[in-house]
């Protein structure tokens, strides 16, 4: 059990370690910091809404291949931010909902400062009109703010 949990988190770090080239070549149009700490929610303040029955739309706006190997239970894949492609299918996937709908969105590729998903995300989703939009603040990356913290994960367990 200890052997396989090390072998998933290594995994999990070679797939960040993947992720981080995109924000090492260039800094992200829109940085993270933009987003007011109002709109920001911790991951432990989710995982205890989560565990409380209270669910969210939750929707990863990263890369695909971290959402494959690991993402939050419940989670929805609504495309990379950073890209145009990306933002149409975040725009689709929300496009019928009440604007009141509670949304939390999360990316967890990079350094929050660094990540070129999120802040595209959320302005989309602020521009559309959502009010209940909040922002999951992953300090480092998802495999260490999230999974390293016990608070469970979904994935593919056959990905190398």
């Amino acid at each position: 059990m200890h052997i396989e949990r090390l072998r998933s988190q290594t995994r999990l770090c070679i797939i960040a370690l993947a992720a981080l080239a995109p924000c090492a070549r260039a800094a992200p149009a829109v940085s993270a910091t933009v987003i007011p700490h109002d709109q920001l929610i911790q991951p432990q303040a989710l995982h205890r809404a989560l565990q409380a029955g209270r669910h969210p739309l939750i929707l990863q706006v990263g890369s695909r291949m971290l959402f494959d190997e690991a993402h939050i239970p419940g989670a929805q894949y609504a495309g990379p931010a950073s890209t145009p492609d990306g933002l149409q299918a975040l725009r689709r996937r929300v496009s019928g909902l009440p604007r009141n709908r509670p949304i939390v969105l999360y990316c967890g590729c990079c350094p929050w400062e660094h990540c070129p998903n999120i802040a595209p995300a959320w302005l989309l989703l602020r521009q559309m009109g959502f009010t209940r939009v909040q922002v999951l603040y992953i300090a480092h990356n998802f495999g260490a703010d999230w999974v390293s913290q016990g608070f469970g994960a979904e994935g593919s367990p056959s990905v190398p």
